[in-house]
């Protein structure tokens, strides 16, 4: 019977879970054949019965999971009925129960509850309640989504047929520059040739002479005026009993041409004092034809006359004297024919006039003015077209900065999500005041009974903690260089947001002086569900 009972398989040994390690490093805790266990560092090899004995005997403290002992080591929270965690060691034994460890296994038994029924229930339906949520912000990205991916097939094609467009304007503008180029070659020449007339020429001779007489009047009157200088220097300080007939009559004659009164020899250096409150014999005031200029005109006008652009000039002279006079029945007749023959009437004109210029009969209308309107024209039509060019440029470069923006996961996100809400305005009410934030750009404090509105900043960034890409990144929003506070910083905002199913602001604070913060949801950030971890992993033991 015994040999018999051998055969029987023997009921194998359960392992013994070692208190405070985590399930993904309870095989690493088991004794070797010999009874020792080495350190999960590999550092050293102890007794098994050493681990979890209150002294810290391995290098990297693991051999203590269970207990406070070794220092910068964390202790593991099974948490049945709810979710594992981990808290420091130094917690483990201290007398308190912490919150992350609702079985109480981190106190001695009896001093902490198992609630982790309760708490978890809890937890569950709140979560329950969070995934509904994000499931429906989800619903609501994929349709920001969709509108970036739309933008985004929408600005290439901008930037393919403004590629297209650009090259066909820039022949274009090529082909122009070439006619406008010639254009005001040949005009030039013509107007070198209409310089040569004497009427032009003789304009020129009158400027010239002009100009002289302008410079020698301006020296005539600045030796008159050193001339009245001297001879007010010895009106006023000549001696009178010296009777210098000479002098006296020199004085006399000033006074009568300035108009100025008589010094008598008693009382002159009084009566120059109030030589201005005196009536004198004044000059008889000189008659000037009619059509000449006044002094003051000389003075005002004639630097302007001295200016005039007597190229234009000639050119509406010629204008002038190419214009057929009223009356001509060749060239008003077109007023007086159907629409439909003005083009055959246009062409017998032409070829009509061309054939009078050829035997004389009337002069070329081919002239400078006819030249210079042909080039005013061309470059007109150059201009216009450099115009659409640039603009056609700009449009292209709009687009690829715009597209930019969508594809890169710095402005916008990683799939463009946040571009349907570039733009979009959000506000609240709190106390007297409105607060609004634009996103990506401006917000306001604005009051409700009147008053100035403050600016609290411009955006200037996400979340300058966390990396591009990441769901941390789009949590925050940052506005800065408001209006400056009074003896205070510069007003600014921090926008916090979370995953909802509306764009709004739940919240409005003045964190410090002038510095805001505001809280708020966005469906912008509510990932799917596969994405996040309550639907990639069962958290649940």
């Amino acid at each position: 019977m015994i040999p018999w009972l051998l055969l029987l398989p023997l009921p194998v040994a359960r392992a013994v879970e070692v208190v405070g390690v985590p399930p993904s490093l309870q095989a690493s805790y088991a004794p070797s054949a010999s009874g020792s266990w080495k350190c999960l560092d590999g550092s050293k090899e102890i007794p098994w019965k050493f681990v979890n004995d209150d002294s810290c005997d391995c290098p990297d403290g693991s051999d203590e999971p269970g207990t406070g002992a070794c220092p910068n080591t964390y202790f593991y929270c099974r948490n049945e009925g709810h979710i594992g965690a981990n808290i420091p060691s130094s917690r483990v034994r201290d007398g308190l129960c912490e919150p992350e460890c609702c079985d109480g296994s981190d106190e001695r038994p009896g001093v902490c509850e198992n609630i982790c029924v309760e708490v978890g229930k809890e937890y569950r339906k709140k979560r329950a309640e969070e995934l509904k949520i994000q499931k429906t912000g989800a619903k609501i990205r994929s349709t920001y989504v969709a509108f970036a991916e739309k933008e985004k097939k929408r600005l290439e094609g901008v930037i393919q047929t403004s590629s297209q467009e650009i090259t066909v304007r820039e022949k274009e503008v090529a082909r122009l520059q070439d006619i406008a180029d010639r254009t005001e070659s040949l005009s030039a020449a013509e107007l070198e040739y209409k310089k040569e007339s004497p009427l032009y020429q003789s304009l020129l001779e009158h400027r010239d002479a002009l100009k002289s007489l302008q410079r020698e009047h301006k020296k005539h009157l600045e030796r008159e005026k050193t001339l009245s200088e001297i001879l007010d220097a010895l009106r006023t300080g000549y001696n009178p009993n010296y009777q210098d007939m000479a002098v006296l009559d020199a004085v006399r004659g000033w006074e009568y041409l300035a108009g100025l009164p008589h010094i008598n020899d008693v009382g002159k250096d009084a009566s120059a004092e109030t030589e201005d409150d005196e009536e004198t014999d004044s000059e008889p005031e000189e008659v000037i034809p009619e059509g000449e200029w006044t002094p003051v005109q000389l003075e005002k006008d004639l630097p302007k006359l001295l200016k005039t652009d007597y190229v234009s000039l000639l050119l509406e002279h010629d204008e002038h004297v190419s214009t057929p006079a009223e009356g001509s029945m060749l060239f008003e007749l077109s007023n007086y024919l159907p629409d439909a023959l003005i083009p055959q009437y246009e062409d017998f004109k032409d070829t009509l006039l061309g054939w009078m210029e050829t035997i004389g009969v009337i002069r070329p209308s081919v002239g400078v003015s006819t030249g210079r309107c042909k080039a005013t024209h061309a470059q007109q039509a150059l201009n216009d077209a450099k115009n659409s060019l640039r603009k056609v440029e700009k449009e292209k470069q709009t687009a690829e900065e715009d597209l930019q923006k969508i594809s890169d996961s710095i402005t916008f996100g990683p799939q463009g999500e946040w571009k349907k809400l570039d733009g979009t305005c959000l506000e609240k009410d709190v106390g007297d005041y409105t607060y609004e934030v634009c996103l990506f750009g401006a917000s306001k404090q604005k009051p409700k009974k009147g008053g100035t509105t403050f600016n609290l900043g411009k955006f200037s960034s996400w979340n300058p903690d966390a990396e591009p890409g990441t769901p941390e990144y789009y949590e925050k929003q940052m506005y800065t260089k408001g209006t400056k506070c009074w003896n205070g910083p510069e007003r600014s905002l921090l926008l916090v947001m979370t995953c909802g199913t509306e764009n709004v602001i739940h919240t409005v604070a003045e964190l410090e002086k002038c510095q805001y913060q505001f809280t708020g949801t966005s469906p912008a950030l509510c990932l799917p569900v596969s994405e996040t971890n309550g639907g990639a992993k069962h958290e649940e033991l």
